[in-house]
């Protein structure tokens, strides 16, 4: 199976359904009494990084492009099901303690950072949702549903999973119908011991502040490495934009803005300070560039291209400390009385287009859950080898972030 199964262990003793009745007692009084200001959701801290360095260790040559929100997102979402050491391993691996008051401000400050995504903005389109698809014949504690769709805006949908074919088309058209058909494949295989997918979009579209104009564009070469050199096409625009020269990591930074409020961050790093800078990345270094970035001209040259990523989390995750989730020894006891299901996959999808009029991106996190089974010239900045791509919301919420080693 290619895609996110949740599978759920509930026990049966007298002291698994007072834990469950205490359970449900504290997600309702979580989904209902929440205050209208809440914090803004975290935004994924270190463990955005550390999620990158991982998917990159994997494939050190290969291109890479993930939305650290939709994932951080599905993690939060998943975490409202789960108990003890399971619950546990996933708020630290986002970099939570497993206090009530952090997991508390977690899931308040998605359900504020939501609202405030959907809300219309002039010059880009961003939209961010959620959906469980469910198995009528299959209960789901009312208390895990509610939280969903208050917590996270979740639309909760009516699945035959026993017609595998027809439940994977209903998932799949859905997602791709809310990435404007970017994502058109999340769920690959399902089989009749599925019965829940929980499934994770977002979908960005802008412009750029000043665009580049088609007619600059050129082929010119990318160095892959240094033996090899493909053609591209290459944009190009003299301009002002925001830049800065890390001396520590060895790169440049230059922040192309979109219009609305969300830039592009394109992270060039010297020749040879790939490994370097990939090391180097964490929440503090994006806050130091994100404070030290200037306004600047400069020659700027990109090269257009698209760049996806699909990637089975659940053979990654366990390297950041989120592994009990995908064995039988999960405490899921928060989303169902069915005792003999589990998590067994977690797929994540993005893709994006970059081109002289700005970016399209879009990104899916699929969860099932299956039974267990003339003047001085301005400074020149080439993007003509590898480099990171981050695109940054409110200046804070990494939505995308990937590396271009081929265009």
């Amino acid at each position: 199976m290619q895609f996110f199964l949740l599978l759920c262990l509930l026990l049966l003793s007298p002291e698994a359904a007072a834990f469950r009745r205490q359970r449900s007692r504290e997600m309702k009084k979580r989904a209902q009494e929440l205050p209208a200001a809440a914090k803004a959701a975290p935004s994924g801290g270190d463990f955005t990084f550390n999620l990158y360095r991982a998917l990159a260790s994997a494939a050190p040559s290969q291109n890479l492009f993930f939305s650290p929100l939709s994932v951080t997102t599905s993690l939060a979402m998943l975490s409202l099901g789960t108990g003890s050491s399971t619950k546990t391993q996933i708020l630290e691996g986002l970099g939570l303690k497993p206090q009530e008051d952090q997991e508390e401000q977690l899931h308040r400050g998605f359900q504020q950072l939501l609202r405030e995504l959907g809300q219309p903005r002039d010059g880009f389109q961003l939209s961010l949702g959620s959906a469980l698809f469910t198995e009528p014949t299959v209960h789901i504690g009312d208390a895990f549903l509610s939280a969903l769709k208050t917590l996270y805006l979740a639309e909760v949908l009516p699945t035959d999973f026993k017609d595998p074919a027809g439940a994977k088309k209903q998932i799949n058209d859905y997602v791709s119908k809310q990435t404007q058909g970017k994502i058109v494949d999340l769920i690959k295989n399902l089989d009749s011991t599925e019965i829940m997918v929980m499934v994770n979009y977002i979908f960005f579209k802008a412009k750029w502040e000043t665009s580049f104009d088609p007619k600059s564009t050129k082929e010119q070469d990318f160095h892959v490495t240094r033996k090899k050199v493909v053609r591209v096409p290459m944009m190009s625009r003299e301009g002002e934009y925001y830049y800065l020269l890390d001396r520590n990591l060895s790169c440049k930074v230059v922040g192309v803005p979109y219009q609305g409020n969300a830039t592009a961050l394109f992270v060039l790093p010297s020749e040879g300070k790939m490994a370097q800078l990939e090391k180097g990345l964490s929440e503090q270094t994006l806050s130091k560039w994100l404070k030290m970035l200037t306004k600047r001209e400069l020659e700027l040259y990109l090269p257009k291209f698209t760049i996806k990523g699909s990637y089975q989390l659940e053979k990654v995750l366990p390297r950041l400390g989120i592994r009990e989730v995908f064995t039988s020894h999960a405490d899921l006891s928060g989303i169902s009385n069915f005792s003999n299901i589990q998590v067994s996959e977690m797929v994540h999808n993005a893709v994006a287009e970059v081109d002289e009029s700005g970016t399209k991106a879009a990104a899916a996190t699929g969860v099932v859950f299956m039974f267990r089974s003339a003047r001085l010239s301005p400074p020149r900045v080439a993007f003509n080898k590898p480099f990171l791509i981050l695109i940054v919301e409110n200046s804070k919420n990494v939505m995308f972030l990937g590396k271009v080693t081929q265009p």
